[in-house]
């Protein structure tokens, strides 16, 4: 009777042992023969999905998904971009990399401008009521996007006695905005810059 015990404990133990094992291979997997260097024709289609000439072709298109993919970034990019020329530090710190080096520069002077007043803004963004495209064009390498804003925002602008120079701390404003962006469909880089301001 002893020994059918045994028999019975090694039974046991086999099926817990082919239970683990039978898991742990569900887990990891198991080896493909082509873990250490990839196949002659998947190399090939690696080097295919990662052609530059591809991702061209893809961002030229501009479909309506991209569309939607620009307008979500567009609109982050808007807020971003007045929240940073509000702020009274008279630095584009964020929005430094949003914006062509033309935009950059004609902040930078109206922030220096400002601070060489003694004058400072106070800007709360309320939100984006809408941001469309109005239109697009390829221009060789470059995609370029035009985007019409309406805004809420509250703003004022006072001197060093804390006086209100123009705007209203206590009244919501709708602004209306045409901003053009741009960027080189060839650059890794996904981000868009601000190139222009339309009035």
């Amino acid at each position: 009777m002893s020994y059918s015990f045994e028999y019975i404990d090694i039974i046991l133990l086999a099926m817990i042992a082919g239970f683990i094992f039978l898991r742990l291979r569900g887990i990891l997997g198991k080896r493909s023969g082509f873990e250490g260097k990839a196949a002659p024709t998947q190399l090939k289609e690696i080097i295919k999905n990662i052609n530059p000439e591809n991702n061209i072709k893809k961002s030229q298109e501009f479909d309506d998904v991209a569309k939607k993919e620009f307008l979500n970034g567009a609109k982050i990019a808007y807020e971003t971009i007045i929240t940073d020329f509000s702020d009274n530090d008279n630095k584009l710190t964020t929005s430094k990399p949003l914006l062509s080096k033309k935009i950059y520069d004609q902040f930078n002077q109206a922030l220096k401008e400002r601070e060489k007043r003694g004058h400072y803004a106070e800007i709360t963004f309320i939100g984006i009521n809408s941001a469309n495209i109005k239109e697009y064009k390829k221009v060789n390498s470059t995609l370029q996007v035009t985007v019409n804003y309406v805004g809420e925002v509250i703003t004022s602008i006072k001197d060093k006695e804390k006086k209100i120079i123009s705007g209203d701390p206590d009244k919501i404003k709708k602004i209306y905005d045409t901003w053009v962006f741009l960027r080189d469909v060839r650059s890794n880089n996904p981000n868009w810059q601000l190139v222009d301001i339309l009035t």
